[in-house]
């Protein structure tokens, strides 16, 4: 009997991977993306937002997960009353289609890692409705 060879894994070094500014004062640094997951269905990357920053409120597709590994913020879904504390060892899981948001209340950068469930990353934003990479 022949057994299947595994898949090899895919080994991924955080330091080397490059960092993207976005608009408002964070930067995201893709771990699994367009360029070294074309076979894995989820994206991920670590987002480090300053203090003050705030999210453009937008949705996605599919479900989108963050994790808080440092700093302090709060999430909240359009539409929804109240918003949620993120704090390191919360994790969210936002539901697809959903418009949401977050934003540093600290004094430290809030660096999350966030989990797209799908295998490219989409994102609408509420106040333009064009889909963005």
């Amino acid at each position: 009997m022949t057994m299947a060879r595994p898949e090899p894994l895919t080994v991924i070094h955080e330091e080397e991977r490059p960092v993207v500014p976005f608009p408002g004062g964070a930067t995201y640094r893709t771990l699994i993306g367009d360029d070294n997951g074309a076979d894995i269905p989820i994206r991920t990357g670590i987002q480090t937002s300053q203090p003050g920053y705030a999210t453009r409120e937008h949705s996605h597709p599919y479900v989108e997960v963050l994790t808080v590994l440092e700093g302090r913020g709060e999430a909240w879904l359009d539409g929804e009353p109240g918003t949620v504390a993120m704090e390191p060892g919360v994790t969210i899981s936002i539901p697809p289609n959903t418009v949401h948001g977050f934003r540093v209340t600290g004094d430290q950068p809030l660096v999350t890692y966030g989990i797209h469930t799908h295998g490219k990353r989409i994102v609408n934003f509420k106040d333009d409705g064009a889909p963005s990479a």
